[in-house]
């Protein structure tokens, strides 16, 4: 029987979590997420962009030691620690490689742990039409789990969930409607993931175009008085009115050198502005390399540039 990839099945975003009907809550790992195919003969590794990383993990391809089902397809994350939290960054050590010896060396290096959630079909039997409660079972009586592959735990409760989460820092968590079936390509509140962000203000000392018109934001924050680069946002709430007000602002307010004592990675056709005009924004996370993840832009604010420092929030 071949297996041809598919698309998986995604949450739809929530600022509420569900309060009424059958639902389970499952922490979001801060992962990538892959699908693995059995044949009954080759094993692949693949992801939601239907790319193949089957070399990058060859612990994950001994199937028959964690599963006893004669073909199948599950669905999960793979995730990497860094300090006992699950790191986005230290599994991208992982996926980004491509040399077999690289690879191998990274097995130890970086170890892994594949975080199972649902199975779409099992010995030639696609259940993707069985309600998740059914999935559920049936992943449970074909998975024995190894320290390096587990079944990601549900709970019922999923405010008390959340909020264990929050206080760990980590990515948020995913609630699932026990009764729902799994659509290939869809996403729909079947499931909802609620993401644990966070907020600080920061000064804008540049800016990059698009037809003229201001298309993002470079940021700051102040350190000992000087303005350290902090990441670059484009998305958020801001109104196509917003960026074209802004376009004007800024014009009075070019400078021919960065304000940031650090280079920011949009150096090239950036425009450096006096660091006066400050932003409310919303990220996931700081990255090792001291930017911010997946920042969003959420509205202009009347705070002085001299507050917008890493120590705002203590």
């Amino acid at each position: 029987m071949e297996l041809k990839p598919i698309i998986p099945f995604e949450p739809i975003s929530t600022d509420t979590l569900p309060t009424s009907g059958d639902w389970i809550a499952q922490i979001k790992w801060d992962g990538v997420r892959m699908l693995t195919y059995f044949d009954g003969h080759e094993v692949r590794l693949i992801n939601r962009k239907l790319n193949d990383r089957t070399p990058q993990y060859p612990e994950l391809l001994d199937i028959k030691k964690f599963c006893s089902a004669s073909s199948m397809i599950i669905d999960g994350e793979i995730i990497a620690f860094d300090q006992k939290k699950p790191s986005f960054h230290e599994v991208m050590k992982r996926d980004s490689l491509r040399k077999s010896q690289n690879i191998d060396l990274a097995v130890h290096q970086t170890p892994v742990t594949y975080m199972l959630f649902d199975i779409l079909m099992y010995n030639d039997k696609w259940i993707m039409d069985k309600p998740l409660s059914e999935r559920q079972k049936i992943l449970q009586e074909l998975i024995a789990p190894l320290p390096h592959v587990q079944i990601t735990q549900s709970f019922t409760d999923a405010n008390k969930l959340f909020h264990t989460i929050k206080e760990h820092n980590m990515e948020g968590i995913v609630c699932k409607d026990l009764g729902g079936t799994y659509s290939i390509g869809g996403k729909d509140k079947r499931w909802q993931k609620k993401k644990i962000f966070r907020d600080l203000h920061a000064v804008i000392g540049g800016v990059t175009t698009r037809n003229g018109i201001v298309n993002a934001l470079l940021l700051g924050l102040y350190d000992n008085n000087k303005l350290v680069y902090i990441g670059h946002a484009g998305t958020g709430k801001l109104s196509a009115e917003d960026w074209r007000t802004l376009t004007g602002q800024i014009e009075p307010m070019t400078i021919p050198a960065r304000p940031f004592i650090n280079e920011p990675e949009r150096n090239k056709d950036a425009i450096w502005i006096e660091p006066k005009l400050t932003v409310k924004i919303q990220f996931m996370e700081w990255t090792p390399h001291g930017t911010m993840r997946h920042p969003s832009i959420q509205a202009f604010v009347n705070v002085q540039a001299a507050a917008c420092t890493f120590s705002q929030n203590e």
